[in-house]
């Protein structure tokens, strides 16, 4: 346990330097730890900045895009986060870390099988402010809306609509967008309910599947 933590450290604390990560994500990326939410086949590489495979085809991101993702969404304490695509629960887990026991975090992840895995990783770390649902994330999860961040863990062809309905004014959606080129897009929604998108660079995301998204 003590190897993995001061890999860890030694991980964000380069991420910090690299990104000018700010010290609520530094913090945050620090507590949770991301060995615990990887199969043990791929847990020696927990903290080498890449993407992992965690079953049924999807990944989870990379530490840096993670950070970089958290950043974006200028998260606060008392957010209330929607989370599409939760995977394996790790990203969720930062979030949580971050807008405290105030904030709540909804995972929706369309894979029952990832979810459970995810639910169960957040249950055993103690993350009870993170509600995980099963669902076609690309649609929202409007029982809970609206949301003061949003993020997509999956590229879509387009920013799908009903997450932009569920946002609060004023508030921010970090989604990746695109097919074989992708971009990360953060987009904010004004008084009158307009939308001003802004690109933040080129991205590599598994697909978005769903309604409002690309066919399984």
């Amino acid at each position: 346990m003590d190897e993995f933590k001061e890999k860890r450290e030694r991980l964000i604390e380069r991420l910090r330097h690299e990104l000018e990560l700010s010290d609520k994500v530094v913090e945050a990326m620090k507590k949770v730890p991301r060995h615990l939410f990887i199969p043990p086949a791929y847990r020696s590489e927990a903290y080498v900045d890449t993407p992992l495979p965690i079953g049924k085809g999807q990944t989870i991101s990379a530490p840096h895009m993670v950070a970089i993702m958290c950043e974006l969404l200028d998260l606060k304490k008392g957010d209330k986060v929607l989370e599409v695509g939760a995977g394996c629960g790790y990203h969720a887990a930062v979030v949580a870390e971050i807008v405290g026991r105030e904030g709540k975090v909804i995972a929706i992840e369309r894979i029952p099988e990832l979810a459970e895995t995810a639910k169960r990783n957040l249950e055993a770390l103690g993350y009870d402010n993170v509600k995980v649902v099963v669902g076609d994330g690309s649609k929202g999860y409007e029982k809970e809306a609206p949301y003061d961040k949003i993020y997509v863990t999956a590229s879509a062809p387009k920013i799908p609509e009903p997450l932009i309905e569920q946002l609060k004014v004023g508030g921010k959606l970090v989604i990746p967008v695109g097919d074989f080129t992708q971009h990360l897009y953060v987009v904010e929604k004004d008084e009158k309910g307009k939308i001003k998108k802004e690109n933040w660079g080129a991205v590599r995301f598994v697909p978005l599947v769903g309604e409002h998204g690309f066919e399984d």
